[in-house]
């Protein structure tokens, strides 16, 4: 790794929510210890009931987190942007991974032993703070998402999903809002509990209504505002 690898992966590090809150010097100790891996599209990061032996942090690409039940169904978890952590609840559990993690597209990942993040967390014990912050948004949008499959119509769960897309991984491109990954009509089927067929109807409507396009892979939300209203279940103008 040449100074400008370094240089990029330590500032990387200091802005990842994990290690937010720890000195400069503390920064460099971790970047010791990281392990960078590149992860080439549909691969593995680890396996559903996998041993947790690493924590893991993404530092470019995007991943889906897809969990596969006692019926051999899968369904998608979450998805994972450039500076989350992924993997690491497990290791203060019952150490095992309870999902696949899989590349959504060209993406590399930063790792840490279960050894080396104990000793950092001995040393910095912001790292812990951290790591209880994240795991308390995460049950909180699990506890979201549970109750809009209990209560919402089909279309306002699509669309809520959609808002909580853009809100994590979105970025402006002209008047619209991008997000970011590269999401298939599959998985918006799967994170929204519906089926193929129907995510694919409500969003081929909304495309046609002017509320969305699909671009390079990426959905694209034009209307901002109509999408807020169907999530709240006011019909678009």
């Amino acid at each position: 790794m040449n100074h400008r690898e370094q240089q990029d992966l330590h500032d990387f590090i200091a802005a990842t929510a994990l290690f937010e809150g720890v000195a400069g010097e503390g920064i460099s100790d971790i970047c010791k210890t990281t392990r960078t891996q590149a992860v080439a599209p549909g691969t593995l990061v680890f396996r559903q009931g996998g041993e947790a032996k690493r924590a893991y942090a993404l530092m470019a690409g995007s991943l889906r987190i897809v969990q596969a039940g006692i019926d051999g169904r899968q369904s998608v978890n979450r998805f994972i942007i450039p500076g989350e952590i992924f993997g690491a609840v497990p290791m203060f559990c019952d150490r095992k991974y309870p999902a696949d993690a899989e590349a959504m597209e060209a993406s590399t990942v930063l790792s840490w032993s279960e050894a080396d993040l104990l000793r950092l967390i001995d040393q910095h014990p912001r790292i812990a703070i951290n790591i209880i912050r994240t795991i308390g948004a995460r049950l909180a949008e699990v506890q979201t998402r549970l109750n809009e499959l209990a209560s919402l119509s089909l279309e306002r769960r699509i669309a809520s999903a959609l808002l909580r897309l853009a809100k994590q991984a979105g970025s402006p491109r002209d008047s619209m809002t991008a997000i970011d990954i590269p999401l298939r009509r599959k998985d918006l089927a799967e994170i929204t509990g519906t089926t193929l067929h129907s995510a694919s109807r409500t969003l081929a409507a909304w495309e046609s209504n002017g509320l969305l396009v699909s671009l390079e892979r990426r959905i694209v939300i034009k209307d901002l505002a109509a999408l807020t209203r169907i999530a709240q279940e006011s019909p678009p103008r």
